[in-house]
């Protein structure tokens, strides 16, 4: 999925501050790999979603980095559907890609 900032206009206070979170994560790791699955699909999500979202977005950024990485393995207490979802993002192949060659 490619990454694209959403139309913040249209989004409501929680979304925006989401985004911002999402993209201001304390490691230019973390901001690509976290923002780059947030931005095309924040728009869409529920709030169970959101709420699943905000969950990740709380644990320490270092551990996330690692985690979405692959340096180490995710943790069974965090390991939550949407977990899944943001590894499966940012292991894509084609994701990867687009993010070394800059895209």
């Amino acid at each position: 999925m490619e990454a694209r900032t959403p139309d913040l206009s249209r989004l409501d206070t929680r979304r925006r501050k989401i985004y911002y979170r999402a993209t201001h994560r304390g490691t230019h790791e973390t901001d690509v790999l976290i923002g780059g699955f947030v931005a095309p699909r924040l728009e869409a999500m529920t709030d169970v979603q959101l709420d699943a979202l905000e969950a990740v977005m709380d644990l320490p950024d270092a551990d996330l980095a690692d985690w979405l990485s692959g340096r180490r393995p995710v943790p069974a207490e965090v390991n939550t559907p949407m977990m899944r979802e943001i590894m499966a993002d940012a292991t894509d192949p084609e994701r990867l890609a687009a993010i070394r060659g800059g895209k």
